[in-house]
């Protein structure tokens, strides 16, 4: 059986689209669905429902799953022990491809260190960084698209993922110099009026602001979501309101005066969640990128004592 066929019906159970299946495995959808076809006629039996809503594996197909994902980590097994230099990774280096998923700020501010260790240590492993949000980082890692995530939430629930607490981020609220709020105290009443510019909804610690902004009695505060923090800090930073940021992601801009922190109510650190998926094999590559992670995440930030 041609394992193209199994990652192919392996990343249409889990994106539920031929659209998005298409799209995650760089493929034409009339070749998705080709596949598809294929190994429903070599297997004998439907392996997926086609609804209006989208596409649902049959009970044939639900089962079919798991092991379709147990063969595909044994083929990657296979090809890693065939491949010079991907043996244990305390022999020396190591070799291959990882894939990470990371937040904005995470790929910005924390990564590029992780790569740099790397590349020195390691230089015949390339490591692949997308900036992702939470839920495309759960769907890259259940699709095998990821091979690790890291993801700025309190909790990680999934079943089928597993995840260890590697830091926490500290948050701030910043404003540009010239605005009223700049190196003063305000309270939730008070910043309840003004303007933010915010990451996009999914995460954590701006879905919890905007959530405890919108919850005050008789407030207005105006809210602009973004998908890159970039951009939410440089609204800020042209002076049109406030933002709440990972402070690491702000630092510079604070030194440089371009920025002006903001006295404002407890905004809790944000945890930094080291994912893999549960079941899928863990490359000798994807065990040296996590450590380092550990490592860099440990020395830069506060590092938690939490394992998993």
């Amino acid at each position: 059986m041609d394992t193209r066929l199994l990652r192919t019906f392996v990343t249409l159970a889990r994106t539920g689209g031929f659209t998005a299946a298409a799209r995650a495995l760089h493929l034409a959808q009339s070749t998705v669905t080709v596949q598809i076809r294929t190994l429903e006629r070599e297997l004998g039996t439907p392996l997926f429902d086609r609804l209006p809503s989208g596409t649902v594996p049959t009970r044939a197909g639900a089962r079919l799953l798991e092991a379709a994902e147990e063969v595909l980590d044994a083929v990657a097994r296979l090809r890693a022990t065939a491949s010079a230099g991907q043996g244990d990774p305390e022999g020396g280096t190591v070799e291959g491809e990882v894939a990470v998923g990371a937040g904005d700020s995470l790929c910005s501010s924390r990564l590029p260190a992780v790569i740099a260790a790397l590349r020195r240590d390691h230089p015949g492993l390339d490591v692949h960084l997308h900036s992702v949000g939470t839920a495309a980082a759960v769907d890259g890692l259940r699709t095998g698209r990821l091979d690790l995530a890291l993801l700025l939430e309190p909790e990680v629930a999934e079943s089928d993922l597993l995840a260890r607490r590697v830091a926490s981020e500290p948050l701030a609220y910043v404003v540009a110099p010239d605005h009223r709020l700049a190196d003063r105290a305000a309270d939730w009443e008070e910043l309840a009026g003004e303007s933010f510019f915010v990451h996009e909804e999914g995460c954590s610690y701006s879905d919890r602001l905007v959530r405890t902004l919108l919850g005050i009695s008789e407030a207005r505060p105006r809210i602009t979501r973004f998908g890159s923090i970039d951009a939410a800090r440089s609204c800020v930073e042209a002076g049109l309101g406030l933002t709440l940021l990972p402070r690491v992601t702000v630092e510079r801009h604070l030194s440089e005066g371009r920025l002006s922190a903001v006295d404002g109510p407890e905004a809790r650190p944000v945890p930094v969640q080291l994912v893999r998926h549960r079941r899928r094999w863990v490359s000798p590559g994807a065990r040296v990128v996590a450590e380092e992670l550990t490592r860099t995440f440990a020395g830069g930030s506060d590092a938690a004592s939490h394992g998993a």
